[in-house]
């Protein structure tokens, strides 16, 4: 068994800049995980942009606080806490805070089932 408190040091270390637009940190990585590339948490502050990008990962973005508008591919939606959303592996995904409050957001990535069955057999 493994777990991670969001305030443990291996976790606060990892502290990056999300696309621009939220400080980030991984609380798992497929260093450990099998089936999954990571887990992580990003704190997006009022105002500010995770700014489009691709993921060559599958991932699901869940709004534990705030919210805002998510676009994902040509579609744009308002999404709040308790939403989470699924972005498909390629597709252009951006989250605007356009609330008052900082947003946070749990990240789940992994690799589709069909791309990890190819792996498995290269």
């Amino acid at each position: 068994m493994i777990v991670r408190n969001l305030n443990d040091p291996e976790v606060l270390a990892t502290r990056y800049r999300a696309h621009g637009g939220a400080a980030a940190w991984m609380i798992m990585t497929s260093r450990i995980l099998e089936g999954i590339e990571f887990l992580a948490y990003a704190i997006l502050p009022p105002g500010n942009t995770i700014e489009e990008h691709v993921d060559e990962v599958e991932e699901i973005y869940m709004i534990f606080r705030g919210g805002g508008k998510m676009k994902v591919g040509d579609e744009i939606r308002d999404v709040k806490e308790g939403d989470s959303i699924w972005i498909p592996a390629g597709e252009p995904h951006s989250l605007e805070n356009t609330r008052d409050e900082e947003a946070f957001v749990l990240v789940i990535a992994a690799y589709p089932f069909k791309r990890m069955l190819q792996m498995a057999e290269e």
